[in-house]
């Protein structure tokens, strides 16, 4: 036992993953909570436009599944974003735009968020940081971008760390006590990255040792 969690301790220390989210398996918690109800209310948002803003793996992209299924959006990655998207935002009631910060396009980023204004559409941006504090060059859009309604994922607390961990052990069919999962998260940082780094090193470990830690 103690072998084994010195192993654990070692990989906690020598990474500087991928959990893959399910509509079915989101886990609420107070970390997450503010988010998942804003999604849940729609349509009946305050405003059109939602900003729901965490670092990267922290469920922001499960939330605009569920949302998409909900509402039957139209979902677009922000590196995917030119003119063409105009003739798909006018066909569907619902827009999803994930990883916001890869757009540059900040003419286009300003049409689009007065078209939904303007066509009483509604718009989910997934983005790293609350885009009210993203610095742009266009004026109209640092203004634009601060009528929204927005959501911060914060850091996973330890319920939530532990349902994260003990999800991606079971879907790859690792199997891990309790007591083991309680040991990682007194020594892992509260950081969604982290987690999936993680979890990524003991798939590998666990291909070793046959899907079997303890």
């Amino acid at each position: 036992m103690e072998n084994k969690m010195s192993e654990l301790n070692q990989l906690l220390l020598d990474f500087d993953y991928k959990t893959n989210f399910n509509e079915h398996d989101f886990y609420l918690s107070k970390s997450n909570s503010n988010a998942f109800n804003l999604i849940n209310r729609w349509p009946h948002w305050d405003k059109k436009i939602l900003n729901i803003s965490g670092e990267k793996f922290s469920g922001k992209s499960h939330l605009a599944n569920i949302f998409k299924l909900k509402s039957k959006a139209f979902l677009i990655k922000g590196n995917e974003i030119d003119n063409s998207i105009f003739k798909s935002i006018k066909l569907h009631e619902s827009i999803i735009i994930d990883d916001f910060e890869q757009c540059n396009e900040e003419e286009i980023l300003y049409s689009i968020l007065n078209l939904i204004d303007q066509d009483s559409k509604y718009l989910l941006i997934n983005s790293l940081k609350p885009i009210n504090e993203i610095k742009y060059k266009l004026p109209d859009l640092t203004s634009r971008s601060k009528n929204c309604l927005y959501a911060l994922i914060e850091n996973p607390d330890d319920e939530l760390l532990f349902a994260i961990i003990l999800k991606n052990f079971s879907d790859r069919q690792i199997k891990i006590e309790k007591k083991i999962i309680n040991f990682i998260i007194s020594r892992i940082d509260r950081s969604y990255r982290k987690i999936d780094e993680f979890i990524y090193k003991i798939d590998e470990l666990s291909l070793k040792k046959k899907n079997q830690l303890i």
